[in-house]
């Protein structure tokens, strides 16, 4: 294990609030390996690049043997987490949650080592608070202080409805850390609110308060929204190797570095290399592209899907060629296009397959799909959807 002093120096990397340095160097001199604590609501069943970025710092604690303790929010991801929400978040039933958390797990274990992570659910002892546990717990933070969160202020501000549940959600995160010991959480920069909450619960039961450290929240693939599944401009840790690079190389310029910097171990001296040439013109971004593309593939994969999945990009988008290995369909020789690109899993739904259609991402045989009446083929054809996604389409007989 590294001295304290150099370990946070390397943990404060790229970290954008740490609340405080000193005490994180006070708590590694102190107790030598900490409980690092990171929650996760599974609201949704898979996880992105976004996620990546805390993910990779906690397995940089791992690194220097700090323990990490990954939660699920089984039971708060049933309150949600109104973070940047403009209005109360729909509740989910314990259904969604389990089924959405199936994964979750398996998929952070891309990332952070199995053998030096704890995984826990919520559900274990908030489930067994009663409604005495609960009042008690409400008592040890004001409305006043609630409110000086940004969003539940402006909400207030606009007359716009904040449920009570909305105010339970940071106590019940603050209790989290109450019940594994935390000595350090992490989240994204929209979590800084419910960390300090957290401090300040984790006080009020005697413990040492938990160091908070924030992470930047990254840009998806349309380079302005923040990355979400909802937004549709994430790339997921289960997408294959070629969808993966093919959505990395389709990020705007100007998130080559941030993403560089945030998701791969290309060293810093690098990275600014890259920035300099960059600025002087030397080096075309694209070519910095596909290596960001390959050092993040490897990370998910290996560097042989890395490379491979480099050799069919390039095959198809600058030599415009149709991959090899492509899915084949048995489809009707009159077929409607909303109908099929539902199932093949182009898109998740109906509506979702319109937008597709109207964007013009869609072209049968390279012609341009440009309404919703049924498509003919006589023979085999090649459906694209998008940039990357192509299928054979073979008549049934």
């Amino acid at each position: 294990m590294l001295d304290a002093e150099k370990q946070v120096e390397i943990l404060k990397r790229n970290v954008v609030d740490l609340v405080s340095e000193e005490e994180l160097l006070e708590r590694i001199k102190k107790k030598g390996r900490l409980r690092v604590k990171l929650g996760v609501d599974p609201s949704r069943p898979d996880l992105h690049l976004g996620h990546a970025v805390v993910l990779r710092k906690l397995r940089e604690f791992q690194n220097f043997g700090h323990t990490v303790i990954l939660i699920i929010g089984d039971f708060t991801a049933r309150i949600g987490d109104p973070s940047g929400r403009s209005k109360t978040r729909p509740m989910l039933s314990k259904e969604e949650v389990q089924r959405n958390a199936q994964t979750y797990a398996e998929q952070a274990f891309k990332i952070l080592d199995i053998s030096k992570t704890e995984l826990r659910f919520n559900g274990e002892w908030l489930d067994k608070l009663n409604f005495e546990d609960v009042i008690r717990l409400a008592a040890r933070y004001t409305v006043s202080r609630m409110l000086e969160r940004d969003d539940f202020w402006k909400r207030y501000q606009a007359g716009e409805p904040i449920s009570i549940s909305e105010f339970l959600y940071p106590l019940a995160q603050g209790y989290d850390s109450v019940a594994i010991e935390a000595d350090v959480e992490l989240g994204g920069t929209d979590q800084y609110f419910n960390l300090i909450v957290a401090r300040h619960i984790q006080q009020s039961y005697g413990q040492e308060p938990e160091i908070v450290m924030t992470m930047p929240i990254i840009e998806g693939t349309d380079g302005h929204l923040k990355m979400s599944k909802s937004y549709g401009n994430y790339v997921a840790f289960n997408d294959p190797p070629e969808e993966m690079y093919g959505k990395i190389m389709s990020i705007p310029d100007h998130l080559i570095l941030k993403y560089m910097k945030l998701l791969t171990d290309v060293d810093d001296k690098i990275i600014e290399e890259y920035r300099a040439k960059i600025e002087r013109r030397e080096v075309n971004p694209r070519d910095v592209k596909m290596h960001l593309a390959r050092e993040v593939v490897a990370s998910f994969y290996n560097r042989e899907k890395a490379v491979e999945a480099e050799e069919k990009f390039v095959k198809v988008f600058r030599k415009k060629e149709v991959p090899e290995d492509i899915p084949e369909v048995a489809v009707e020789a009159v077929f409607n296009p909303i109908d099929l690109l539902v199932d093949v899993g182009a898109a998740s739904s109906r509506s979702e397959a319109k937008r597709l259609i109207m964007g013009g991402g869609v072209k049968l045989d390279g012609e341009v799909i440009r309404d919703f009446s049924d498509c003919r083929i006589q023979g085999p054809s090649i459906l694209r959807v998008g940039k990357r996604r192509f299928y054979r389409l073979v008549p049934k007989t």
